[in-house]
């Protein structure tokens, strides 16, 4: 069926503003799009980049919540061409919403552990490299992550500890301070001169570099076991020198020891026959 000259003019009268109205919504979405790409990246890029210039920001967390507010500036945006073309969108929040919601009951562990993980990169209870207890397992950070934190053990094992555990829990740093108290125990024998004993442990501090004098190594008799009198030593270092100096001092102590006479017991049993 052909239309006439007339008929199609009409049509075009009537459809007229509607397809002008429409070229005008397409281009103005289209504009709104690119401003937003445009703005949503500069905002990411600029919130990425802080830690760049100012090292208090954690890059981790800088980077998360750039991506966040690009996608918030993005879905601003789509709210905005949706109305444009005349689409209600008060539904479509309810509903988004809701869904959310569902989201959020069905991955509230996950979301526990982004929430802790925000809290861990923005308050710094450790840092990488720090060795540390926490959510209940030992290990030196090898890293910091949104979900989850990466601990490397003394004898290179990876331990992954969900962020949730450890920001519910005590969090124990021993790489916090520059310095840390070297406790050590050291029983001698009863029949020894106890001035030489702590003269020799003395002697073994002074003579150790690590040792630091200030506070002052503290050395007193501390229990009178079955078997041996104990003195309690303690002595400060840096931190990175912790293991070390106590091993060598542990030995330099033995050493002493045996060139003073002074003798380290051990527990002995004896036993009583019954004859009959």
């Amino acid at each position: 069926m052909e239309l006439s000259i007339a008929e199609v003019e009409v049509l075009i009268k009537e459809n007229l503003p509607w397809v002008i109205q429409l070229g005008l919504n397409l281009v103005t979405a289209v504009l709104i799009l690119i401003v937003a790409l445009w703005l949503s990246g500069r905002v990411r890029r600029r919130i990425t980049n802080l830690p760049k210039k100012h090292k208090r920001f954690d890059t981790t967390l800088m980077a998360f919540l750039g991506s966040l507010a690009k996608y918030t500036v993005l879905a601003i945006a789509a709210i905005f061409i949706l109305n444009r073309f005349g689409i209600e969108t008060t539904s479509l929040v309810a509903l988004i919403g809701a869904a959310g919601l569902a989201v959020g009951l069905a991955l509230q562990g996950t979301l526990a552990n982004l929430a802790a993980g925000v809290m861990l990169v923005g308050f710094r209870p450790f840092k990488l490299g720090d060795y540390v207890i926490a959510g209940g397992e030992t290990g030196t950070v090898a890293t910091i992550n949104l979900f989850f934190t990466e601990l490397t053990t003394p004898d290179n094992i990876q331990i992954i500890v969900p962020n949730g555990d450890i920001w519910g829990a005590p969090i124990t740093n021993y790489s916090y301070n520059d310095t840390r108290r070297c406790d050590m125990l050291f029983g001698v024998s009863y029949g020894s001169n106890l001035q030489v004993a702590e003269q020799a442990i003395r002697d073994c501090i002074a003579a150790e570099p690590r040792a630091l004098g200030d506070p002052q190594p503290f050395i007193k008799v501390s229990n009178l076991g079955d078997s041996s009198v104990d003195f309690t030593v303690r002595v400060w270092c840096k931190k990175d020198d912790y293991w070390d100096m106590k091993f060598d001092l542990t030995r330099a102590v033995k050493e002493a020891f045996d060139k003073t006479g002074v003798d380290i017991p051990f527990p002995t049993q004896i036993m009583i026959r019954q004859e009959g």
